[in-house]
């Protein structure tokens, strides 16, 4: 388990906005590095049918508690230390429980700005007499966290636009989680098509991972099994974005409502398959204008605070509009999610608690500061 201060060294000294002088600087992408182009951007208050489902996924998310709640025992356990700090609290020992209630934030995660800025705001409230009973603090810590996640996580939902289809692109590093989550084998492509599905869409898939030869048979078997089409590559040295381009055609052509674009797993260090999310982005934009509508980062919750490098170069390189975490299941730590969040300011959109195609839960702010204070 990191300690405390291990977690103070990762963080110093970075800035929090995404494009500063120094990083378009620094960065071998600077040719990309600008403000996301409005066009790749879907407004949220659009009316129709990807409006609704949107809101209708989001709205599972308030059966799915019970799923959400033992996804994250592990960080319950390590802030169940807080419980016990204010059960007998009094004014006289404030210092000394803010400063246990603070290492139990570091532990699970939260980060070192977001802790202090938590600690210090419950100091001054209890100072004033805002807060007189231990009860109040612990209302008022999952109340401050839970501003900080509604603040800077609103769009929530899929913003799938108003054209049909609708593009969404999953990304990510080798091993988070990022073919299962879409269809195939790993966690969210497959759980997302399957969620889709449910609700009536029209799917179909892309199979743009074409760096590993299995993950076309992968996706080929997830495709079947949650009913439904998918594209692959047509020769050993297909490149990813002709097949995206070719499975958004398709989409355009037969009338299907959403069509999923895997890619492989990159590392956000190697510039050449960087370089290859930016055509792949291009591809689609060129056969469905304003395509992609989602570009969706998988991250490993397992990795904690380790995630964020990992989600900066992402987003500076083609502009992610949303996150999966994965593998929130019961060892992670979860004031990773929040530490995501409020650094990056790009929201949430589903978290994965196992391995079943239901476990990639619609992320519900409320919902998940419940699980994790008990």
């Amino acid at each position: 388990m990191a300690s405390p201060s291990a977690h103070l060294s990762f963080l110093a000294g970075r800035t929090s906005p995404h494009f500063s002088s120094e990083r378009l600087r620094l960065s071998p992408y600077r040719r990309e590095l600008r403000p996301p182009n409005p066009k790749f951007r879907c407004s949220a208050g659009q009316s129709g049918f990807f409006t609704r489902l949107g809101r209708l996924i989001k709205e599972k998310a308030k059966s799915d508690v019970e799923k959400v709640f033992s996804g994250f025992s592990k960080t319950r356990e390590n802030l169940a230390v807080i419980d016990e700090l204010l059960l007998f609290w009094n004014l006289a020992e404030t210092d000394r429980v803010l400063d246990e209630l603070e290492e139990a934030l570091l532990v699970s995660d939260f980060g070192p700005k977001i802790t202090v800025r938590i600690v210090e705001r419950l100091r001054d409230d209890i100072m004033s007499g805002k807060l007189k009973s231990g009860s109040e603090i612990k209302d008022a810590l999952k109340g401050s966290v839970l501003e900080m996640l509604a603040k800077k996580n609103s769009k929530t939902e899929l913003q799938l636009g108003f054209r049909k289809p609708a593009v969404v692109m999953i990304v990510g590093v080798n091993g988070g989680g990022k073919t299962t989550s879409l269809g195939k084998g790993n966690i969210d492509i497959r759980k997302l098509a399957h969620r889709l599905k449910n609700e009536g869409t029209k799917v179909l898939m892309a199979a743009g991972d074409t760096f590993r030869a299995a993950a076309s048979d992968q996706l080929e078997i997830w495709a079947e099994r949650t009913g439904c089409e998918i594209v692959v590559a047509e020769g050993e040295k297909a490149k990813a974005a002709t097949v995206l381009s070719k499975a958004v055609k398709r989409g355009k052509e037969e009338g299907y409502d959403v069509v999923l674009c895997d890619t492989s797993g990159r590392l956000h260090t190697n510039y050449s398959l960087m370089e290859e999310l930016i055509a792949c982005k291009k591809a689609v934009g060129k056969v469905v204008s304003g395509a992609p509508n989602e570009i969706l980062l998988v991250l490993d919750g397992n990795t904690g605070l380790n995630m964020l490098p990992q989600a900066r170069e992402f987003n500076e390189v083609v502009g992610i509009t949303g996150l999966i975490l994965t593998k929130l299941d019961g060892s992670a730590r979860g004031g990773c999610v929040v530490s995501v969040v409020e650094e990056l300011g790009i929201p949430v959109k589903f978290i994965g608690v196992g391995e079943a195609v239901e476990d990639l839960q619609p992320f519900d702010s409320e919902a998940f500061v419940n699980a994790i204070f008990s």
